[in-house]
């Protein structure tokens, strides 16, 4: 809680990334890790006091891990004093108990611990109540806690510390019935968020919507762009709920830029779902920059993650898309001049640093290009009647040349897709 001193409060988690050699994934096992601890770290009233890789022949339907390495990793979390465990995958109901019995401590799989780092990020009351949603379908699986977090206003799932300290037989029916007032509320929130999009529909501005990996710095890029005071720390999801800010390009067309929540990989299904909506901004965007973290190790494989995500989503593949390598602050010198010169090959690949703004001029001079080839020319008349339509046409500064006759005026504009769709409909 603001203004309350939280260091007295913190958990101390140990974190675990199960890594099963007959399904290893595209990543080193050190990196998902690296990941699931930056996770952890990302949840506040969590001190992250350790962590290591687990190789796995197999996964044992009770306990996850064998019997020696369930002992072996007691005695290390004993020493350390961890009174929660992360670990980095899913973990089956009875495999919870069965290790927390045996550990002594809390266990939150990676869905656990993504719907609590998503609970305490949401901002917006949708997101509030897609991320409640998600939750229930989580917890109606397995033995939940006491749930009185459910009638707590703001931030975290009580999944960690807090209110349900003892576990209880999933109550299903009660938890349907949340399910079923929760979608009430957030039917009425979609109708809501439709009213506002249908008229965002009628400005006429092109819609460029920021995506990419959890932590690539797209807050920060967003910032720098618009001047915005946008939540933007070194911490993974710190965005959840799209932010719109009108931005006006070099050449002095405006559109709406739209920051959005982080992907990441394996993100639990529930969630997909859930946060549908708050993502629909990148279904009807008319630029998608894909922002990602040059510096980081696995770029290409967190790249194709993003790529996997935007065609689930239903991303048109006709939506022209621009991809930013963005934290060339943090690589060497001589690693920077070749991503500037391989970027500079390319007129969709932009490399820069959102933190200094080197680089950024390139990128919006690009997108203006993409906005001005996609106007086209048109000639007609409008009579005196018009005059609202003759009035906006001005205002929108489409008009190339107009002529005046007796019954009104004949024009021939310069306009883009949206622009006309908005004239048709006046």
């Amino acid at each position: 809680m603001a203004g309350h001193d939280t260091r007295a409060q913190q958990t101390p988690a140990y974190v675990l990334h199960p890594d099963l050699k007959s399904a290893r994934a595209r990543r080193l096992p050190e990196h998902g890790l690296a990941e699931a601890t930056a996770l952890a770290a990302a949840l506040p009233g969590l001190d992250v006091v350790g962590g290591e890789v687990v190789r796995l022949s197999k996964l044992l339907p009770g306990t996850l891990f064998g019997t020696g390495k369930v002992a072996e990793l007691k005695a290390r979390m004993h020493d350390l004093g961890a009174e929660l465990v992360l670990v980095d995958g899913p973990v089956t109901p009875v495999q919870q108990r069965n290790l927390e019995k045996e550990w002594g401590v809390k266990l939150l799989d990676r869905t656990g611990l993504i719907l609590e780092i998503f609970a305490d990020r949401a901002r917006t009351r949708e997101g509030v109540l897609q991320v409640e949603l998600a939750a229930l379908s989580y917890q109606r699986t397995r033995l939940v806690r006491a749930w009185t977090h459910l009638e707590r206003q703001r931030g975290g799932l009580g999944f960690v510390g807090g209110p349900g300290e003892t576990q209880i037989e999933a109550d299903r029916r009660a938890i349907d019935d949340q399910v079923v007032r929760i979608k009430r509320q957030l039917d009425k929130v979609v109708k809501t968020r439709e009213l506002h999009r249908a008229s965002r529909r009628k400005v006429p501005f092109p819609v460029v919507a920021l995506v990419g990996y959890t932590n690539a710095g797209k807050s920060t890029l967003f910032n720098r762009i618009t001047g915005a005071e946008v939540l933007a720390k070194d911490m993974l999801f710190a965005t959840l709920d799209p932010t719109m800010r009108g931005m006006e390009l070099p050449d002095g067309s405006k559109v709406i830029l739209s920051d959005t929540v982080g992907f990441i990989s394996d993100l639990p299904t529930q969630l997909v779902a859930a946060f549908r909506a708050t993502l629909e901004e990148v279904l009807e965007a008319d630029l998608i920059l894909h922002v990602r973290d040059i510096s980081h190790p696995e770029t290409a494989e967190q790249a194709a993650d993003v790529a996997d995500i935007l065609t689930s989503l239903g991303v048109k593949s006709d939506t022209p898309q621009f991809e930013i390598w963005n934290k060339l602050d943090l690589v060497t010198e001589s690693v920077r001049a070749q991503l500037e010169q391989q970027a500079e090959k390319s007129d969709r690949i932009f490399a820069l640093s959102a933190i200094t703004g080197n680089g950024i001029d390139r990128l919006l001079a690009a997108v203006s290009k993409v906005f001005e080839a996609q106007k086209s020319e048109a000639e007609f008349s409008l009579d005196f009647s018009k005059g609202r339509a003759h009035a906006w046409l001005h205002s929108e500064g489409v008009i190339l040349s107009e002529t005046l006759t007796d019954t009104g005026w004949d024009l021939k504009v310069s306009w883009t897709e949206r622009q006309k769709n908005s004239f048709a409909a006046l």
